[in-house]
């Protein structure tokens, strides 16, 4: 039986990127859809679930992506609600990557946390507006981390602070940090910090961080210089800077891309998965744990 995978994506040119690693993950055809909104994507929802018997819909899953998470979020809740009985089949949501770039960070960083644990961390996610940084600061919050979020706009911060606060169930502070010198007012008394700001945005500057006494870990998703955290590069894997525990973009996204393939490969062991943030990051911690 063949492993089929249809990509729905928000965007009107589904992503190469995801195409690609679902091929990787072991899908045997790929499928991709571009412009799939809530409205329009039942029928090809029905034609996923209705086709195969019971015991073949695992050869069939739905891969949820496009570059605006809240657009991908609705499409997974449109998906889902088609869903009865035993007529489902696996789903994965990854909108701009944000699942599995965030939980690959946060699994390195878990892993070399002192404690063994990030709760009851002081965590600061710069750019923390934009989909990853959501992400994060979310998977933070669930496992007992204190969590600030900066952005340029301080009200678009403590709005968006407010919605992450409600579906954690704990508080997420939300604070506007637009230039070099009010973040690194943000990460005083921080254990750990995430940069998820843009490709080749400079978001801290080694001096700001670099003689913080409760700053233990940093991580930088900014693959292109320069740097989003000066001084961190981007092949730093649990490398050592100032005393402190470092990772760059490629050091922890060997794991995001080797996550992303296991978690199509996943998809097609049974109906009913649904990955989202809290399963991929659970993914992803066991991953590092086995090495």
């Amino acid at each position: 039986m063949k492993k089929l995978l249809y990509q729905f994506d928000t965007d009107p040119h589904p992503a190469v990127f995801d195409n690609v690693l679902a091929y990787d993950g072991g899908a045997d055809h790929v499928t991709a859809y571009g412009g799939v909104t809530p409205q329009t994507v039942g029928g090809l929802v029905e034609g996923a679930i209705f086709t195969r018997a019971p015991r073949d819909k695992k050869s069939t899953a739905i891969f949820v992506g496009g570059s605006s998470m809240p657009e991908g979020e609705a499409l997974l809740s449109a998906v889902r609600a088609k869903f009865f009985a035993g007529f489902r089949v696996s789903v994965m949501l990854d909108s701009n990557g944000a699942n599995t770039t965030a939980a690959a960070a946060l699994a390195w960083l878990a892993h070399h946390a002192p404690a063994g644990t990030l709760r009851g961390m002081r965590a600061v996610v710069l750019a923390g507006t934009g989909p990853v940084g959501q992400r994060a600061a979310l998977l933070l919050a669930r496992e007992g981390a204190s969590v600030m979020i900066t952005g340029r706009q301080a009200d678009r911060a403590g709005a968006i602070a407010r919605a992450l606060s409600e579906r954690a169930g704990v508080a997420i502070e939300g604070r506007g940090a637009a230039d070099m010198s009010t973040r690194a007012q943000a990460i005083q008394g921080a254990n750990l910090v995430l940069a998820t700001g843009a490709a080749a945005s400079p978001l801290l500057a080694e001096a700001d961080w670099s003689r913080q006494d409760s700053l233990q870990m940093l991580c930088d998703a900014s693959p292109t210089p320069p740097a989003g955290i000066e001084g961190i590069g981007v092949m730093d894997r649990g490398a050592q800077h100032h005393g402190k525990v470092c990772f760059g973009a490629i050091g922890f996204g060997a794991l995001k891309l080797a996550l992303h393939r296991r978690c199509v490969a996943r998809l097609f062991e049974q109906n009913d998965l649904v990955l989202d943030a809290d399963e991929i990051f659970a993914m992803a911690r066991q991953m590092v744990a086995l090495g």
